[in-house]
């Protein structure tokens, strides 16, 4: 799973998530996973949140792992930066990924 990070610079948060969308122009949203324990049940819960993040060269795409960081506001929703690049998925995963979501 994918979780958050850690706070760096000036009390900025940074984040890891998977690009879900690349179809806007310098815009990417990314999804990030964090879980959690339940505080009477000890089961620990996925919760999953979407974060539109700016990306000035269109360099990432559907189903990159990145860092994003929290930034100045770029618009009404978007907040964070694309800072990293952490891994890249394969065309087999996606292929896989896309399978699992129309069975669904």
């Amino acid at each position: 799973m994918i979780t958050h990070l850690s706070k760096t610079e000036g009390g900025k948060q940074t984040l890891r998530g998977t690009v879900v969308s690349d179809r806007m122009d310098k815009t990417v949203i990314v999804e990030v996973v964090r879980r959690k324990k339940h505080p009477r049940y000890h089961k620990f819960v996925k919760h999953t949140r979407r974060f539109k993040a700016h990306d000035a060269e269109n360099r990432y795409h559907a189903g990159d792992t990145v860092t994003i960081r929290e930034s100045r506001p770029f618009s009404r929703e978007k907040r964070w930066v694309v800072v990293g690049f952490v891994a890249k998925t394969t065309v087999a995963q996606n292929e896989e990924m896309g399978e699992k979501g129309i069975a669904a």
